[in-house]
């Protein structure tokens, strides 16, 4: 993919996925690593590389979240299309639930759930301050270390282009099974995922709401 739509196509999919709901299914951090792999090739710039991918995932972030204030929660009863189901929805939302402004860190390395995080964060009015302060810090995290991972391998490991694949089956693996135990975990605890109905929406907007203070996120914060 890379190979296909270079450099600055790394960095449009790197946006996308960081915070527009269509960009849920891009393969981000198979993308990164094979970026670092490539750089340590030399066939991609590194420093440019890890430069726009850093401010890519940061800008889609704060698209997300700028979106997530707007709309509100209405987003709860957006019906289902080819693009947008609302059960990654309530997968990200019982992910920042649990985890609170964290998870605006720790979604980063779980496909689909990073996508809807930021929304979520401005559905819940998370201070924008403090939303910025976690988003740079998971940006970096996510943007700047995986593909400084993939680096530091190509570098290490003579020829590891012919391993490509199965290095990349692993990295989705491994970024799957969380966001995959969240939902077993939630399914089997019996948590009844908010319905498309006003009622529900709201619901869950004050839970996430209840939620943001545990991790010393004060909702009464000055945004500016």
């Amino acid at each position: 993919m890379i190979a296909t739509f270079g450099t600055v196509g790394l960095f449009v999919i790197v946006f996308a996925e960081s915070g527009l709901l269509v960009g849920f299914f891009l393969p981000g951090d198979s993308l990164l690593f094979t970026a670092g792999v490539l750089a340590s090739q030399g066939n991609l710039n590194l420093p440019i590389v890890l430069a726009g991918c850093f401010v890519a995932a940061v800008v889609g972030d704060q698209v997300g979240y700028a979106f997530g204030s707007r709309i509100g929660p209405a987003l709860f009863q957006r019906p289902d299309s080819r693009f947008f189901h609302r059960d990654h929805l309530h997968r990200a939302e019982a992910f920042f639930a649990r985890h609170g402004g964290r998870a605006v860190v720790l979604a980063r390395f779980m496909p689909i759930v990073r996508t809807f995080t930021p929304v979520l964060a401005g559905v819940s009015s998370m201070p924008y301050g403090t939303f910025v302060r976690y988003n740079v810090v998971g940006g970096f995290a996510w943007s700047v270390g995986v593909t400084t991972a993939g680096f530091v391998l190509g570098e290490a490991v003579p020829g590891v282009d012919r391993y490509l694949l199965p290095i990349i089956a692993v990295i989705v693996l491994v970024s799957v099974l969380p966001g995959a135990y969240e939902l077993l975990r939630h399914r089997r605890g019996g948590v009844n995922m908010p319905g498309p109905n006003s009622v529900s929406a709201q619901a869950s907007l004050d839970s996430l709401r209840d939620q943001v203070p545990e991790v010393g996120v004060d909702l009464t914060e000055d945004s500016n």
